[in-house]
């Protein structure tokens, strides 16, 4: 057996058909594109192995960066035809699979439990190790998810009272469903359903290619976009069409203030730096919302403010981009297309 390193203190080692590569303590964004990398570098090697073992024994994090290598390195595994083989993965690890279902996609030969990391790990502890990662302090900060309850309750009463008159307007402007809901990548790349009020016709989705994509990078913008229907632009225009998302902040899937939450398709066009933006939850409203909205049509853009807000992040700043939405839903020249 020989061994060899790459960078980031990735050791590397190689018997007969297998390739072992010994995962870091951390996997986050910088690890995590070293990590990648030094994956591809043996999956594209001559002579190819026939099982890749990612060797977790000394991984007690793993937050969305790493998520977004690991199924990147999967996918390349997949294309080569190589089995990946997760090894001595701790539950501080195995938890973050468990969370985002992983645990069924990828193949786990050897998790360690919880008893045996208390006896020999000893890096945490059975309170710890049921938490989920604490990828930003927003995840876990309490009093963030008391002003989401309660500002999710009220504007679900006002929806309430806005309900019956904006179905109207709905179903008299076009036939079809009043709600619209949409796969939606949050926290961790956990994929939830995200309700709003239909603005588009009913067969919006199957006609996407009809409709010319004027921003740049993974997401999807036209301004002029011939789906969206005349109630649906008033519905955009005053962020109305909004207000049913109040039931996925109650619910845990979003918070009122966050990042813009990405479709699936979106996230499958990540590179590992790009999977920073889920180390909060999606906001209703954020950085990117009263930046530009519907102005903005650069991916880049769009990561640059999801990092900065999540770097800025504290109570008082998520109160004040509440208050600047507010402000910009009844600037009649601001709303989103």
């Amino acid at each position: 057996m020989t061994q060899q390193f790459c960078p980031m203190n990735f050791p590397i080692a190689f018997s007969g058909t297998d390739s072992t590569v010994h995962i870091t303590e951390r996997l986050c964004v910088l690890e995590a594109v070293a990590f990648k990398e030094a994956c591809k570098g043996i999956l594209e090697s001559t002579p190819r192995p026939q099982r890749l073992l990612l060797d977790f024994d000394h991984t007690v994090f793993m937050d969305s960066s790493g998520v977004g290598a690991l199924v990147g390195v999967y996918k390349l595994a997949v294309a080569q035809n190589i089995d990946l083989v997760l090894q001595n993965v701790h539950p501080p690890v195995m938890s973050v699979l468990s969370l985002t279902s992983l645990d069924r996609l990828l193949k786990v030969e050897s998790a360690i439990s919880t008893s045996e990391t208390d006896s020999g790990f000893g890096r945490n502890n059975r309170r710890e190790d049921s938490l989920p990662p604490e990828t930003h302090p927003s995840v876990r900060s309490k009093v963030k998810r008391a002003i989401d309850i309660l500002g999710s309750l009220v504007g679900l009463g006002i929806t309430a009272v806005l309900f019956l008159p904006i179905a109207i307007a709905i179903r008299l402007d076009s036939p079809g469903p009043i709600l619209f809901s949409q796969t939606r990548c949050g926290w961790m790349g956990l994929r939830f359903r995200l309700w709003k009020f239909r603005s588009m016709v009913v067969d919006a989705e199957a006609r996407r290619h009809e409709v010319k994509n004027e921003a740049e990078g993974a997401i999807f913008k036209n301004s002029n976009d011939p789906r969206i229907t005349r109630i649906g632009r008033f519905l955009r225009r005053t962020s109305l069409d909004e207000l049913p998302q109040f039931w996925n902040v109650l619910r845990g899937e979003m918070s009122l203030v966050g990042t813009r939450p990405p479709t699936p398709d979106e996230v499958d066009r990540y590179e590992v730096p790009s999977w920073q933006r889920l180390d909060v939850r999606p906001g209703m409203t954020g950085e990117w919302q009263v930046n530009g909205r519907s102005t903005v049509k650069n991916f880049e853009d769009i990561i640059r403010m999801d990092l900065a807000y999540q770097n800025n992040w504290n109570l008082k700043y998520d109160l004040q981009l509440i208050f600047k939405t507010i402000a910009i839903v009844f600037n009649k020249n601001s709303g989103a297309m």
